[in-house]
């Protein structure tokens, strides 16, 4: 998917479709461009669009772009059904002076994103879309995000896949977090990697 500008959106219209890729690689963007094509192109109902946005707030660490919402990128997003909650999704390595921080940040970040997708599950849509599916799976389930894709007639992700975000506390976090993307990448069919 090197291409962004000239992305046919129809093709993933009625399918699961993932994105993923190192940090800056336009994931959140592209995920942005397909919620704009669903409201303009093919006018669905807003409310039939539900918006998991797990993403922390658009920030830089060093040269690193960090996080970003969907309505950072199409500001006509928060007339779907955006999933809202209290508290703030941590970028947790970047943010962490310790392993215990770090792990905090984790536990933060998922007690966070489970209630999203539980609260998603007792009012589900047709359409599913989710920003940064990396941070439930520094904890959560891969099967039960992946059942949660299943049940809707279009899906489209994206997820964190790379190396520039790094910690400074050695920690299984990157190795699982990998297996896991790669988990959801072998099964479901439309998988795009971003670079």
């Amino acid at each position: 998917m090197r291409n962004l500008n000239n992305i046919d959106f129809q093709k993933f219209f009625g399918q699961y479709t993932l994105v993923y890729g190192e940090t800056n690689t336009q994931k959140t963007y592209l995920t942005a461009k397909f919620v704009q094509y669903l409201l303009e192109s093919k006018k669905i109902n807003p409310q039939e669009i539900s918006i998991l946005d797990f993403a922390p707030k658009l920030a830089f660490f060093k040269d690193l772009k960090i996080g970003g919402r969907i309505q950072d990128y199409y500001n006509k997003s928060i007339k779907c059904k955006n999933f809202i909650f209290e508290g703030e999704i941590i970028p947790p390595r970047l943010k962490a002076k310790s392993k215990s921080e770090l792990y905090k940040n984790i536990c933060s970040n998922y007690k966070i994103t489970s209630k999203i997708l539980n609260n998603f599950k007792e009012n589900p849509s047709d359409f599913l879309i989710i920003n940064d599916i990396s941070i439930y799976l520094h904890l959560g389930s891969k099967r039960y995000i992946l059942e949660t894709i299943f049940r809707v007639n279009t899906f489209f992700g994206n997820s964190y896949y790379g190396t520039s975000i790094k910690s400074k506390f050695p920690t299984l976090l990157s190795i699982n977090e990998k297996k896991k993307v790669n988990f959801l990448i072998k099964n479901i069919k439309n998988s795009y990697f971003t670079g």
